[in-house]
């Protein structure tokens, strides 16, 4: 089940973020993430009006979703950057696809044109993902991160949802 994400899960999407913070160079954080962190955070998109998702399982949550503002200027208020995760236990099963697709269709009812994407490289199932579901690769900045003593190259992927 999909479902729009409130603040009460907050708890179970920092479970679900912080093996990626610890163990991946997927995301740049190097800090493990407190609920109320992630609450804040949330309560930030969901004040512009932006889908944030969670994937359920048996009542519990096993992936999430969001779009947040591109860049704080305002030509950039109908591009949108996206973002998701999921537990091991969802993986290689369609959620990831259906809790993407479902985040897709939120954006195109709402005030978003253009949605983009950063992938930490590599990450085979998430560049393919993307692709499956129309995001083009507009290029890869190289060794934009520095993470576990390694350059992490970040590819840039665009859908237009309008």
């Amino acid at each position: 089940m999909i479902r729009p994400a409130t603040t009460d899960d907050a708890a179970a999407i920092a479970a679900l973020y912080n093996p990626y913070v610890r163990d991946t160079v997927i995301t740049f954080e190097y800090d493990e993430v407190s609920a109320n962190t992630i609450a804040e955070r949330m309560g930030a998109i969901l004040d512009k009006d932006l889908p944030y998702l969670v994937a359920e399982e048996d009542g519990a949550p096993v992936g999430y979703a969001y779009a947040s503002p591109y860049r704080p200027r305002a030509a950039y208020l109908h591009t949108v950057e996206t973002t998701i995760y999921l537990g091991a236990e969802a993986r290689g099963r369609g959620t990831g696809r259906a809790l993407y697709t479902a985040l897709l269709d939120a954006l195109r009812k709402s005030h978003a044109h253009s949605a983009v994407s950063l992938i930490a490289l590599p990450n085979d199932a998430s560049v393919g993902l993307h692709q499956s579901l129309g995001f083009r690769e507009m290029g890869t900045l190289m060794e934009a991160g520095l993470k576990f003593d390694r350059w992490i190259d970040v590819a840039y992927f665009q859908l237009d949802v309008s």
